[in-house]
């Protein structure tokens, strides 16, 4: 019990020179659970104590943000000069946890500076290629899960909903989870139920690609990256050709989101990013979720999460079965085009390639988003 004391008092001690020093406040809880007043958007049981962190770092894009545990609350003002605040929540009377409120600028911001492309911009890319539906491997796929059945006897808008949404059902997101060896749709599929564990955006996205290929849709995996070449995170989504449409159009099985414009009519990435930015009209759809908990509001999901990363975008320049999956004694062959605009940090070199024992890396970077998103012939 002596001991006890003595620790405690310890960390009062240190926590009390810490505050001295730093002029840092000190507020309590008992239980890990927070909720967040960011500006006028209330945002209950949203935050969860990590004394591991250090610092635990929130973002916001307001200049005013409330944190309330379950015994105190603590108010914090941040702007473009005093950009970070930091304070110490107080866990059970004993752990600290050291947490960090960080202003950003809002990304749409960002983004809006990044609108210019170069439509006359002819570099030289690598042509995008759809495996056929008829490759044994995506047969494989198609026959074990059932697609056709999966897909539905709808149009063909239907067919490509209902196989994001049954990607999105079938398998759990767990952004933190490391990627398994086998980056296949069976395989991928195969180990989350096995080991009943998740897999993050871009195995997810992958899966579903290989579906839209299994059923003869042209599509594409693709990361939406901010404007910095250095970042924490980023998201993976799909965008699927509609020969009905005549467009592309956007699907992401992480969140079971897709996009349309005041009339009803589906949106690709381009119109996405080019309607954020001009301030235009754009409803995700109601049922949009995460992992069927945490339902998504157009306000989080596109005008915050999706304005940060569409700036730049990155695909494979050939869509096909098991194109990230490397193993022993192979050599991989991967070709990559980015498409960023005018207000991108690394413009040069516009071909970047690297070998190793592995793989054969070549990426591309261009301007001109009409060659980035051209039709599958």
């Amino acid at each position: 019990m002596r001991k006890i004391i003595i620790t405690i008092g310890i960390i009062f001690g240190l926590l009390h020179i810490v505050s001295a020093q730093n002029k840092i406040t000190i507020i309590n809880a008992n239980n890990k659970i927070v909720s967040i007043k960011d500006g006028k958007n209330l945002k209950k049981n949203y935050w969860t104590i990590t004394p591991e962190a250090k610092p635990d770092v929130y973002v916001t894009f307001n200049k005013k943000v409330t944190f309330y545990t379950d015994t105190d609350s603590i108010t914090v003002k941040v702007n473009d000069k005093k950009d970070s605040v930091n304070f110490i929540i107080l866990l059970n009377g004993k752990d600290s946890a050291l947490t960090q409120v960080r202003y950003h600028k809002p990304y749409i911001e960002v983004l809006r500076k990044g609108e210019k492309y170069n439509s006359k911009d002819n570099r030289l890319i690598p042509a995008f290629t759809y495996q056929s539906k008829d490759d044994s491997n995506l047969v494989k796929l198609r026959q074990s899960f059932h697609l056709d059945s999966v897909a539905g006897q709808g149009n063909e808008v239907s067919q490509i909903i209902n196989l994001m949404h049954w990607v999105h059902n079938i398998v759990r997101h767990d952004g933190s989870s490391s990627n398994p060896e086998l980056k296949n749709a069976i395989d991928l599929i195969k180990i989350c139920h096995t080991e009943n564990r998740g897999v993050n955006c871009r195995m997810m996205a992958t899966i579903l690609n290989e579906c839209y290929l299994a059923m003869g849709f042209p599509s594409r995996f693709v990361t939406c990256m901010p404007r910095e070449t250095n970042f924490d995170d980023c998201h993976v989504i799909n965008m699927v050709y509609s020969r009905d449409l005549k467009k592309w159009i956007w699907m992401d099985p992480t969140f079971d989101a897709y996009v349309m414009d005041e009339k009803g009519n589906l949106l690709g990435l381009e119109d996405v990013r080019e309607r954020l930015i001009k301030g235009k009209m754009l409803i995700l759809n109601p049922d949009a979720n995460w992992n069927r908990k945490i339902s998504q509001t157009k306000a989080e999901y596109l005008e915050t999460y999706m304005s940060k990363n569409l700036y730049r975008m990155q695909c494979l320049s050939a869509s096909s079965y098991n194109s990230e999956t490397l193993l022993s004694g192979q050599i991989k062959y991967a070709v990559y085009v980015e498409l960023l605009p005018l207000d991108g940090i690394e413009q040069t070199p516009q071909k970047v390639e690297k070998n190793s024992k592995s793989i054969r890396y070549v990426a591309y970077k261009i301007n001109n988003q009409s060659l980035f998103w051209t039709k599958p012939e």
